[in-house]
């Protein structure tokens, strides 16, 4: 089951932005599109996706996209009021996540980037990413993405070993995620990125290594390597409660870690979040801007099931199951269910935990006189260091990152 939706305030009839709310035009906007639906469901997956057995008769691929499109004009209308011919805010960023995006043909991810781009324009060097399962990747999508203005392509690799992968219930073959990076380069994506997951029981460092190095050897742009986590609610949660798998230590996420920075370091890769190395290419770092766009707090509106967005402050999320969601949508109410307004103890709480982790840092004066004088035992203890007035965590302290947010925090 997927994660429980966060308390808040009930979204009234006219939609979650609060009618006194103001943003300027020249204000950065983003896009996230969610789509829902997988073939299979990962043991340790507690996202808000399901498989064509979960959902029944309840709501089908097109009932979600004409659910998406109503969305995207709500959209528009609350954040363009009164626009000109020209639209006011352009979109940085689009990223359309889950879920399995692959699963959509690519005529419907077209149609839907479309729409965002009739209805709000997109800057000239805007970021379009897909994610994608490699097992659902043909070469005709690759095309019809790449025609429609895609420019980016995020593959969910997760391990090249297959015991690894069984484990993790994922469906691909060990080298098929290399085979479509080949396929998309020849397609023409130039920006290409692959995801690891590290510390699944059983993985040993070499069997890590392995993956590693079959992610250099595809020469990817960009390369993510999270930690995995056993979420309350997941097969991966039930299984480690009934002692039938064992959870990795801390050590042995940390030794991987190490690995990944050391290897991926070597080749070039730059270390730029604490869990994402970008390639520097064609005279650019391929990071994911989109991303970025989440760690510096900027705003977004997250599109589909339960997506959650962001407009100056203002935070809400969407009904969860694709049937309620589309049903609103219908009836012409909001999709979103619930919304809060963040408070400036809850943005500087939130710009501390999320700056921190980016390499750029945060600037100092962003700190609190209380949090400044507690930084400085992570200086002198050589986790931290201050860089053109900006804090900026070193290699042992990318590995205590939480503990170093908490500690500046609460003390």
């Amino acid at each position: 089951m997927a994660s429980q939706q966060p308390d808040g305030e009930d979204v009234p009839a006219d939609g979650p932005l609060p009618p006194e709310l103001t943003v300027e035009d020249t204000t950065t906007l983003s896009a996230y599109l969610h789509v829902p639906f997988c073939t299979t469901r990962c043991g340790y997956c507690d996202f808000n996706t399901y498989t064509a057995g979960e959902l029944g008769d309840a709501t089908g691929m097109d009932g979600w996209l004409q659910g998406m499109h109503a969305e995207i004009d709500a959209a528009i209308a609350a954040l363009t009021p009164q626009r000109p011919v020209t639209p006011q805010r352009r979109l940085t960023t689009v990223f359309f996540g889950g879920g399995t995006p692959s699963l959509v043909p690519a005529t419907d991810l077209a149609g839907l980037l479309a729409h965002l781009r009739d209805g709000f324009g997109l800057v000239d060097d805007a970021e379009v990413t897909t994610e994608a399962n490699p097992e659902s990747v043909t070469e005709e999508w690759l095309d019809g993405l790449l025609a429609a203005g895609f420019t980016r392509l995020s593959l969910g690799m997760q391990s090249a070993v297959p015991h690894v992968l069984a484990l993790l219930d994922r469906t691909h073959t060990p080298g098929r995620a290399l085979e479509v990076v080949a396929m998309a380069r020849r397609a023409g994506f130039s920006d290409i990125s692959l995801d690891l997951i590290m510390g699944t029981p059983g993985e040993s460092l070499d069997d890590f290594s392995t993956s590693l190095d079959a992610v250099l050897s595809a020469e990817v742009d960009h390369v993510s390597a999270y930690s995995l986590i056993v979420e309350e609610g997941t097969r991966f949660a039930a299984r480690v409660k009934r002692g039938e798998i064992p959870m990795p230590s801390e050590d042995d996420h940390a030794d991987k870690y190490l690995l990944a920075e050391q290897v991926l370091a070597a080749a070039g890769y730059q270390n730029y979040e604490v869990s994402n190395w970008a390639r520097p290419r064609d005279h650019r770092l391929h990071r994911s801007e989109h991303n970025l766009a989440y760690w510096r707090s900027q705003d977004w509106w997250g599109f589909g099931p339960g997506a959650h967005s962001h407009v100056n402050g203002v935070r809400w999320w969407n009904h969860k199951h694709p049937a309620k969601y589309t049903r609103a949508l219908a009836e012409g109410r909001p999709a979103a269910v619930g919304r809060e307004r963040l408070t400036p103890e809850q943005r500087h709480e939130e710009r501390v935990l999320l700056e921190l982790r980016i390499a750029d840092g945060l600037p100092l004066a962003a700190l609190t006189p209380d949090e400044r004088s507690r930084l400085q035992r992570w200086v002198s203890s050589g986790h931290a260091e201050l860089v053109d007035d900006h804090v900026r965590l070193t290699l042992p302290g990318r590995l205590l990152a939480d503990g170093i947010v908490l500690d500046l925090l609460v003390g």
